[in-house]
């Protein structure tokens, strides 16, 4: 199946885009005022940048700058970072040539066309070769990982599980006159980010088991 490949209708302005990226200060959320204002790049260059900017891994689903926008503010790591939104953003070409970014025009044309799936002489065809081209432009893929790194997910929020309370006298084996006691303990719980609810139940049968049935206090 043909995928779609992220381009530009106006290819340099992602140049423009970058470039005062790495002047101005890191937004809380990138939005189409903090282009037009803050950027200075209007109209509608202007309103296709962030749904760009979100394709090739610069900000979050959610607006936020991602991590790759913040190192590309880093003199040190902008290359390696504009290699990793490469690989992320054209994720379709190196799946099927890892050494895309090393391809001489010919057979990178070749390569999206495969993808794409578009016409060799076709303008988006032609657009995706010079937005590709000017992100290759000031990339460092020696420095940079392999593959995109995916946003590590969260741990579940902790649960606390209070353990019942066993008031003196309770349980046949309570010894005639012997001092009663109250004990309790929490346990906080880090569960897995997984829909697999097998996972939840052997943790679970596993507290019952060990800690939520013991008469050791008794």
């Amino acid at each position: 199946m043909a995928d779609t490949l992220p381009y530009l209708a106006a290819p340099g302005t992602i140049t423009t885009c970058l470039e005062k990226i790495s002047n101005a200060a890191t937004p809380s959320k990138v939005t189409g005022d903090f282009v037009n204002t803050k950027l200075a790049i209007k109209g509608g260059s202007g309103r296709a940048l962030v749904p760009f900017l979100k394709k090739i891994g610069f900000v979050n689903s959610d607006g936020t700058p991602s991590d790759i926008y913040t190192r590309f503010r880093n003199p040190s790591e902008s290359g390696s970072a504009i290699a990793e939104a490469i690989r992320f953003g054209y994720k379709s070409l190196y799946d099927s040539n890892e050494y895309a970014h090393d391809l001489n025009d010919a057979d990178l044309k070749g390569l999206v066309v495969q993808v794409t799936g578009q016409e060799s002489d076709s303008n988006v065809v032609s657009l995706i070769l010079r937005t590709y081209k000017n992100l290759r432009e000031l990339a460092d893929f020696e420095g940079a990982a392999s593959s995109p790194v995916e946003p590590a997910k969260p741990l579940a929020s902790p649960i606390t599980i209070p353990q019942p309370q066993r008031q003196a006298g309770q349980g046949s084996s309570s010894a005639p006159g012997r001092v009663g006691m109250n004990l309790s303990y929490t346990i906080n719980l880090n569960l897995p980010a997984t829909s697999d609810i097998s996972v939840f139940n052997a943790i679970f049968k596993s507290l019952k088991e060990n800690l939520l049935d013991s008469d050791e206090l008794e």
